[in-house]
């Protein structure tokens, strides 16, 4: 059985486009690429890495200071996820740009157990863990788009989209 949720933060969701040939450059500032930047998350010095990433990638997106702290909480959470409840996986980062704004995409893949309820994963308090139970509900709080591609046994996927507000 899949299980896929669609979540957009707000009404007006800013639907995905081709990505900009000069996007985040996998935590190096001034070194273009143009695929996602792909990073493993296999140990816990990888949710470093990735945390640095991000925060690069949102500089070069030109977002303000609080939205950096969204998308890099966000992307932690996803992160973290990906590494304690999914066995390690990995965590892409695309640049966006739509109308003059630029966005960031975030892609956080596993190849574990899957989520067996998703709507109640995603609701504050909930944990099959030693966490609060906010993580997956709070990144998607932080985020304009959200969704989440799930199978037991199989994995799960999670897509996070923030735009610039200008």
């Amino acid at each position: 059985m899949t299980d896929e949720v669609v979540a957009p933060r707000r009404s007006r969701p800013a639907p995905r486009t081709a990505p900009d040939p000069v996007g985040p450059s996998n935590g190096v500032p001034g070194v273009p690429f143009d695929t996602p930047a792909v990073h493993e998350v296999r140990t816990e010095e990888d949710l470093l890495v990735v945390r640095h990433a991000v925060r690069a990638a949102t500089l070069e997106c030109g977002f303000s200071l609080i939205d950096q702290t969204r998308v890099v909480t966000a992307a932690s959470e996803l992160a973290r996820n990906t590494y304690i409840h999914g066995g390690g996986g990995t965590m892409a980062l695309e640049r966006l740009n739509r109308h003059g704004r630029s966005g960031l995409l975030l892609v956080a893949r596993d190849e574990g157990p899957g989520i067996v309820d998703v709507e109640q994963a995603l609701e504050d308090g909930y944990t099959t863990g030693a966490g609060l139970g906010h993580g997956l509900g709070g990144a998607r709080r932080l985020m304009h788009e959200f969704r989440i591609h799930t199978e037991p046994g199989v994995g799960t996927t999670v897509s996070a989209i923030r735009w610039t507000e200008r």
